[in-house]
């Protein structure tokens, strides 16, 4: 490698926040696999590593106005490609106007009311209040806030499609505008830097304030910039996709169109239900437990095989491709809120495979007579009961 390409290299990467947040971006899994002496990943052992996190568990980062807990690759390894965020704000807190420069944000909301704001590159700009159950989705780059708007406090998830993101290393606008001199700024806004001596000389992150009135209902003609998809999302108003275990709601790109990197979804598995044996063949897994209790199992090649139980509180995370099964253990239903790092969903059964083959390959393939599947089921399962 030559001096300058070395140079423009270490600039990119400093650019983006560091080497490993710059190689995360670019599908770490896939670097890991390619490039000689890379660092192993926790998949490469003879023993598959825990799938689980307990969140719950974290000890939250306490602010004026609210508290969040993170988990990103850092602390939780297995997570290469997803990072995750539960945040609380106070009525009227605001988690101040930042961006992201490498990871797209979904959320979903899990109690209490906020209200966003977010700009993108083409200056069309969104203001949008939301509830328990909605989603949202931030393109990389896009200008944002979130304000908790009352009366009790306002709790969400926020996931993002790189494992090394970290919610303490977001672009700032406080941040940003106190290292610039008040000169420069008076220049950019047209106003006198008189006007700008009270500005914080640090970042705020979150602020506490006053909870904003409510949106008109009817916008005044002319007042509105906004582009033609919407960040918001109504999860818990789409009818679900129902089975005898549970049901489960998706949002991929098909009904949320600018969710073009992430799907989410919430899914229900009743006692004694169960996510049947399949994979996701583009996309990793994450997911937060709301209630119940759950053992998950992961496959992953070569003999590899590992059980976790997850309960409230708790993450899960299975690779791209690893085949996987979630059984409800419990005596209530098992509620998770489901994250990919694609915005198209798919998922292979594997009913549904063994059903597409003959009996006869079957019995071959599993050294037992082929009348052992006359009464296997004929297509995908999803949640038998």
């Amino acid at each position: 490698m030559s001096e300058m390409t070395r140079r423009n290299v270490f600039a990119a990467a400093a650019a983006a926040g560091g080497l490993m947040t710059v190689a995360a971006a670019n599908a770490p899994q896939a670097l890991a696999q390619t490039q000689a002496g890379a660092v192993p990943s926790p998949l490469d052992g003879k023993e598959l590593p825990s799938f689980r996190f307990a969140l719950g568990a974290e000890k939250p980062k306490m602010m004026d106005g609210g508290h969040t807990k993170e988990q990103t690759a850092v602390n939780f390894p297995v997570s290469q490609s997803i990072a995750g965020v539960l945040m609380t704000l106070q009525p009227g807190t605001l988690r101040e106007l930042h961006w992201h420069s490498n990871a797209a944000e979904w959320a979903y909301v899990i109690k209490g009311r906020c209200r966003i704001t977010i700009i993108d590159p083409q200056n069309h700009s969104q203001t949008v209040d939301f509830g328990p159950g909605d989603v949202w989705y931030f393109p990389r780059g896009f200008g944002h806030s979130i304000q908790s708007l009352g009366p009790g406090d306002c709790e969400f998830l926020l996931v993002f499609d790189n494992g090394y993101f970290s919610e303490f290393a977001t672009f700032s606008i406080t941040d940003w505008l106190a290292h610039v001199p008040q000169e420069v700024l008076a220049k950019n806004f047209g106003v006198p830097a008189a006007t700008l001596a009270g500005f914080p000389k640090r970042e705020v992150y979150m602020v506490k304030g006053p909870v904003p009135p409510p949106l008109p209902a009817d916008p005044a003609p002319g007042s509105l910039d906004v582009g033609s998809r919407t960040h918001r999302y109504r999860l818990l108003a789409q009818r679900p996709k129902t089975y005898p275990g549970g049901s489960i709601r998706l949002a991929s790109m098909r009904e949320f169109p600018i969710s073009t990197t992430m799907t989410g979804g919430l899914m229900r598995i009743k006692p004694g239900g169960l996510r049947e044996l399949h994979w996701h063949p583009r996309a990793d897994e994450w997911q937060y437990y709301l209630s119940g209790r759950t053992r998950m199992s992961v496959f992953g090649s070569r003999g590899r095989s590992r059980t976790d139980e997850f309960g409230p509180g708790d993450i899960g995370f299975i690779p791209r491709g690893y085949g996987h099964y979630i059984e409800n253990i419990g005596n209530e239903d098992v509620v998770v809120v489901l994250a990919f790092n694609n915005g198209i969903y798919e998922s292979i059964s594997l009913t549904a495979w063994m059903a597409s083959n003959t009996p006869l390959l079957l019995g071959t393939n599993f050294e037992v007579p082929e009348s052992t599947f006359a009464n296997f089921p004929k297509g995908e399962t999803t949640m038998p009961g």
